[in-house]
Order: C-alpha cells, then sequence, then structure tokens
C-alpha cells in the first residue's frame, strides 16, 4: 500500500481463480479491514463459467470479470443472469473475442441499421452488443492504437441495442 500510496484499493480480484479460496479469505479480511473496496474473480474462458457460477454462489463477491462477446454467448447461461440477481458488477474481457471477430469481419461493411444505434464501426456495434446486456457494468476491449481507442469509446455514446436489435447484431456478425 505504501508502494502504491494509498491506504485502500478500490478493486482486488483473484485472477483466472488461482488458488481462489485462499485468496478469498485473504480479501474479505482486507474489505473487513478497509484495505480493499471491492472483491471479485477472473477468469477468460467459458471452462471456467461452472467455477465462476459456484463461486458466485457460495461468496459475497462485488465483481466479476468474465469472456464475453457476440461470438463467446455462454455467460448468458447461467453466469450473468446470476450476477445480475446477486448485484454482482460484470467487467466483461475479451468482447471481440480476442480479436477473431474483425478477421471475420474484414472487408464486410457495417450493415446500414447500425446508424440507428449511432455506430459507425464493426468495434462499435460489437461493443454495444456487449455493454447492452443488462448485468454488464462495463466492457475492457484491448487495444495498442489511439484510433481504436477513439472508436471503443465511441460505443459509450448514443443507443444501446434492444433484444431485437442484439440478435440482429449477432446474426450480422456470424455469431
Amino acid at each position: 500500500m505504501r508502494k502504491l500510496r494509498t491506504e485502500r484499493i478500490d478493486l482486488m480480484q483473484v485472477h483466472n481463480l488461482l488458488d481462489v479460496e485462499t485468496h478469498l479469505a485473504t480479501l474479505r479480511e482486507w474489505k473487513a479491514a478497509g484495505k480493499v473496496r471491492y472483491v471479485g474473480i477472473t477468469h477468460y474462458t467459458a471452462g471456467a463459467h461452472d467455477e465462476m457460477t459456484r463461486l458466485v454462489e457460495k461468496h459475497p463477491l462485488d465483481f466479476i470479470q468474465i469472456n464475453y462477446s457476440v461470438a463467446e454467448r455462454e455467460a448468458e447461461r447461467r453466469l450473468l443472469p446470476l450476477a445480475r440477481e446477486r448485484g454482482v458488477a460484470v467487467i466483461v474481457n475479451r468482447p471481440f473475442g480476442g480479436g477473431g471477430l474483425f478477421s471475420r469481419l474484414r472487408g464486410k461493411p457495417v450493415p446500414k441499421w447500425a446508424v440507428d444505434l449511432d455506430c459507425e464501426s464493426w468495434a462499435q456495434l460489437m461493443l454495444k452488443f456487449v455493454i447492452s446486456h443488462p448485468a454488464v457494468t462495463c466492457a475492457i476491449p484491448a487495444t495498442s492504437k489511439v484510433e481504436h481507442v477513439r472508436d471503443n469509446m465511441s460505443a459509450g455514446r448514443g443507443r444501446l441495442p434492444d433484444a431485437k436489435q442484439r440478435e440482429a447484431i449477432v446474426q450480422a456478425v456470424g455469431g
């Protein structure tokens, strides 16, 4: 804490569920002592969703961080509804399916109806799909290019898709 020059960290997460029970016990103690404000768990594959679900049911978690995208929708079955039911915030990693979706869409024009959602790019459309899920708190797309950051940020403006429009995005992307 001294090196970070703070007395409290806002969010500490057990990354990839490594030694999760031990770490969660420590983080609960730190939270009770006021050293940590929020506690969470993370994973980046759908293969961990059953374990994530078990942990959300067992522990008083504040956050989960999971993979979710037009191409990786497994979290919709149980994990996202459970998080919403329990009031657990959801950070989405891999909102572009690890980047593979862009290869699939290269050269394919953005659907004309994307303008109804204030979208000008595939990235904006896919991010709006993710952040419009009622359980999702935020998405963290990875990029090293400033122009991609600007494009991604535009997904935070304007209208979000309803259920019918979300399905149209899935169909357009081919997810």
